[in-house]
């Protein structure tokens, strides 16, 4: 890029070929710090210069002195972001610090742009805790799906926190009210550097001896807590063959372990009244269905006496004579209805059979030869034409009264036919 300054020609002696205006300068420098490598990163440092304005924005450098050579850098919270910071800051704090670096043109200065913050040493755990829970994450122990739902009637409870805790007594005290069950306690120790192994090992413990898991602890301070996190306690809770119910620390402690649990609790005696139901509502409840049941019972029994009572007077003497009555008159219509439809067959067969025998006699040859007509034969066989006989043939004459032979003498053909 080259600009001419106004008043100033590019012939002048001893002028640079090209003059950059003090916003393309800043620009530049915002394009050269627009590296990939400058955003979404943790910067380590001591707070210095710090400002909480009254806008709700802060202000402060992060400072390092390593031997001869100091470093600062400027940096600023904007208020949205400063609202959800966990922790206050002061001048002289050692934190690591989440943003990214970007030029503050109107300032002429570069800065980092804080989005979160935290003193180093737990930070450095923070992160720790951020890097487990991508990875139990892949793994799916904080699979919803996984997640199973409690039994509503235990008969054993196991319970994973400290043998000398008031936590214990406090679990105990509300079972004991609510519905005494059985108790097996895995004792653990609930902070330290080694208490993420006793802690998954006390879980182990209780693997087909319980029908649920508490694990609980009372309230404590982050590093007090952070075994909870630990990739060894969280697989424990997720690989449990039981539903687990956690109960860590106060309602607005959080740990990894709590979100592989089953249920969460916030509190160990809440722990307690979710897994074991309450007696005195149970026989409420069942004192309730017991009436329902009897009620519903006494319903049926009424019903059934009452049909009882109907079948008996449907079978009484009296009830069964006026049904034989009815009966009986009813088969009396029917019989002379089938008389009567009998005698109308037989009359119509009758007048029928008559036709038949009337159209019989009409065509019986035998009617026919009391009449005066013959029938000839000639060799067995009936003469039907003149045609059929000649002079000299033996012929059969037969009567109505009787028979003759006879031999044709002459035969005459009759024109006319």
């Amino acid at each position: 890029m080259t600009r001419n300054s106004p008043g100033c020609g590019m012939d002048s002696p001893g002028h640079p070929p090209g003059i950059f205006s003090v916003s393309e300068v800043s620009s530049l420098i915002g394009s050269l710090l627009d590296d990939v490598r400058l955003h979404d990163i943790w910067i380590r440092g001591e707070v210095t210069n710090y400002k909480n304005h009254t806008s709700g924005h802060r202000y402060f450098s992060l400072g390092e002195k390593a031997g001869e050579r100091n470093a600062l850098i400027s940096c600023v919270i904007w208020r949205t972001d400063a609202a959800r910071l966990a922790c206050e800051l002061a001048d002289g704090m050692d934190v690591i610090a989440f943003g990214s670096v970007g030029h503050y043109s109107p300032g002429g200065r570069y800065q980092f742009y804080v989005r979160d913050i935290r003193p180093a040493g737990r930070g450095e755990k923070y992160l720790l805790i951020e890097q487990w829970k991508a990875q139990l994450s892949a793994e799916g122990c904080f699979d919803i799906a996984r997640k199973r739902t409690l039994p509503p009637f235990p008969a054993r409870v196991g319970v994973v926190t400290s043998e000398t805790g008031a936590v214990l007594q406090d679990i105990r005290n509300v079972i004991s009210r609510r519905c005494p069950v059985e108790l097996v306690v895995s004792p653990t120790a609930v902070q330290g550097d080694l208490a993420h192994i006793e802690i998954s090992r006390a879980i182990g413990r209780l693997a087909g001896l319980v029908e649920v898991i508490i694990i609980a602890r009372g309230g404590g301070s982050f590093e007090d807590l952070f075994p909870f996190n630990h990739p060894d306690v969280v697989r424990a809770v997720a690989s449990s063959p039981v539903p687990v119910v956690s109960a860590i620390g106060h309602e607005v402690d959080v740990t990894l372990a709590d979100h592989a649990a089953d249920v969460r609790a916030p509190t160990p005696s809440a722990a307690a009244e979710l897994v074991v139901p309450e007696r005195v509502k149970i026989l409420e409840e069942l004192g309730g269905i017991r009436k329902l049941l009897a009620g519903r019972l006494l319903a049926k029994l009424d019903r059934a006496s009452a049909d009882l009572a109907d079948f008996r007077e449907r079978l009484s003497a009296r009830r069964m004579g006026q049904r034989l009555t009815v009966r009986r008159e009813d088969l009396s219509v029917l019989e002379s209805r089938m008389v009567r439809e009998m005698e109308s067959r037989i009359a119509r067969e009758k007048e029928r059979l008559a036709g038949y025998s009337r159209l019989l006699a009409a065509g019986n040859p035998v009617n026919l030869l009391s009449r005066g007509y013959c029938i000839i034969t000639r060799e067995k066989k009936v003469v039907r034409s003149i045609r059929e006989m000649s002079p000299g043939d033996r012929i059969s004459i037969r009567m109505a009264d009787g028979s003759a032979e006879a031999r044709v003498e002459e035969v005459y053909h009759d024109t006319d036919v």
